[in-house]
């Protein structure tokens, strides 16, 4: 967020009071007509109409109010209301939530919904309201796969020294570290622009986040790794959330998984549909030897089993592994 746009909001919620409070800030880092933004502007429509209040919602999306992690700050100050975040940065305030990308946990989408839609879930919603957050709901950001600048890198070995761009989410370091690149993080909204300056040699995503923002046509060599999931937790401030009578909770919660089920077919449908679209647009696909990731990948279970020895077993077991 910039130092000017930030400055006018705390500016505006000191002298506006009350009428500030009517207007609900919805924000997320996706570009226009990715999923998330469609199911934000869904929240928007089905939360606004619930509530029957006077209140608005301001969808800001395209990380118009700052990158994944200064907008859960924003959230938890209460700058902001809600935020369609990312796993990785979540994962710095709530440690939990990174081991939903564990190497090759989930064998598919509707697995990996079916976890956090349970008891796992009510668990990291616990953890994250002690940072001062409340997790409304988990939508979805797909099973990533490997984009390369010049190559396919099908084997494990084909990575070794790869400058890979990561989010900031300490989990994707270690797989890539393991791996045998040099793994480095940066926000997602910077990532096109260090790709074409030549700052790294590829990145990982999922195929929906690949198209919608054009890293496609970037990185025309994208290996189907799929070594591991995201979630996309929908997160509110606890100090909004909290001053909320219980009818109007109840619709932010509503809102949530309605809106969520749009942005999980959504996804769905993109990890089964965009290949074609894409290899129509110039792009090779590669399959990777999925085995041998696995044996690559192997040591970071037994890092982060020594930290949460029950949460990433009891993980395994609600993934069928």
């Amino acid at each position: 967020m910039t130092k000017n746009l930030l400055t006018g909001l705390m500016l505006s919620m000191a002298l506006g009071g009350s009428a500030a409070a009517q207007e609900v800030i919805f924000a997320h880092g996706a570009a226009p007509g990715n999923p998330r933004d469609v199911a934000a502007q869904e929240w928007a429509e089905t939360f606004a109409a619930c509530t029957e209040a006077d209140d608005t919602v301001n969808v800001a999306g395209a990380a118009t109010m700052g990158d994944d992690v200064e907008m859960l700050t924003s959230a938890s100050a209460g700058i902001i209301h809600v935020t369609a975040n990312s796993q990785g940065a979540m994962s710095q305030m709530v440690p939990e939530i990174g081991l939903l990308g564990l190497p090759f946990l989930f064998p598919d989408l509707p697995t990996a919904w079916k976890v956090m839609d349970g008891e796992i879930g009510q668990m990291l919603d616990e953890r994250a309201q002690a940072t001062g957050l409340k997790i409304l709901g988990f939508w979805d950001n797909g099973i990533r796969h490997v984009s390369h600048m010049t190559k396919d890198v099908p084997e494990p070995a084909d990575l070794a020294g790869m400058n890979i761009r990561t989010p900031p989410d300490q989990m994707t370091v270690d797989i890539f570290s393991a791996l045998g690149a040099s793994p480095a993080p940066l926000s997602f909204s910077e990532l096109p622009t260090a790709l074409q300056s030549g700052v790294f040699d590829g990145q990982e995503n999922p195929l929906t986040n690949i198209y919608s923002s054009k890293i496609h046509e970037i990185t025309k060599f994208i290996t189907l790794t799929g070594h591991k999931y995201e979630a996309t937790p929908v997160v509110a401030g606890m100090a909004w959330w909290s001053g909320l009578d219980e009818a109007t909770q109840q619709c932010a919660l509503d809102a949530t998984a309605k809106a969520g089920e749009t942005q999980r077919q959504l996804s769905l449908e993109a990890e089964e549909n965009l290949r074609a679209n894409m290899e129509a647009e110039g792009v090779t696909f590669a399959e990777a030897n999925r085995d041998a990731f696995i044996e690559a990948t192997a040591p970071v279970y037994d890092k982060y089993a020594q930290s949460f020895p029950e949460l990433v077993e009891a993980l395994r077991a609600a993934a069928g592994q």
